[in-house]
């Protein structure tokens, strides 16, 4: 689903500004669309947890960058072990064909 800007800002509850900084920042990357930027829903997640941390946790703007970083590599990680895992899937159920070769 693509979340244009106007509707982007209310629904994540931010203003103009609020929103040019968290992209200068790199915490929200919006798709450049024809019309102009586009958001996702993972966008909308995004802002939400941002929300969530400076306003609940009290994080500061530093410690929200940290945070983000972290959890992008924690994301990068679990889809790499994913893909490792389904090839080791594909492995570990074949046959032995060593009595074919006469390897032993």
């Amino acid at each position: 689903m693509v979340i244009h800007t106007s509707e982007f800002l209310v629904l994540a509850q931010l203003d103009h500004e609020t929103l040019e900084m968290w992209i200068e920042e790199e915490w929200l990357v919006p798709l450049n669309v024809a019309s102009g930027r586009a958001f996702s829903e993972v966008d909308l997640a995004r802002a939400q947890l941002i929300h969530e941390l400076m306003r609940d946790l009290g994080v500061n703007d530093d410690g929200v960058g940290v945070v983000l970083h972290l959890l992008d590599q924690i994301h990068g990680l679990r889809k790499l072990l994913a893909n490792a895992s389904e090839s080791t899937v594909g492995i570990a159920t074949m046959p032995d064909v060593s009595s074919l070769t006469g390897d032993r």
